[in-house]
């Protein structure tokens, strides 16, 4: 599924226009990263944790050369599923 199957789903379910549907996930988008960048987590009840974490840098290998290369230290972002999320993907209810 990419956005546009995003929006027109969302907009489909809501009974909103596709336009306020892709809206709505522009905003929620922006709202997590803002949220993410303050290094918080983001707790969805049921469905799963978004957090950031600091990768710390390190020494890597380029696998085509076999050259030693510095990975240079970043943020990413970890989601554990919550509890409902994973019985539904295990379970179907």
């Amino acid at each position: 599924m990419n956005k546009s199957d995003l929006t027109r789903e969302i907009a489909e379910k809501m009974s909103i226009s596709q336009k306020d549907s892709l809206r709505f996930i522009n905003i929620f988008k922006d709202v997590m990263a803002n949220e993410l960048l303050k290094d918080s987590s983001i707790v969805l009840q049921g469905f799963g944790t978004f957090s950031s974490w600091k990768q710390t840098e390190r020494i890597g290998r380029n696998p085509h050369t076999g050259i030693s290369v510095l990975i240079k230290s970043r943020t990413s972002v970890k989601f554990r599923p919550g509890k409902d999320l994973l019985r539904f993907l295990n379970d179907g209810k």
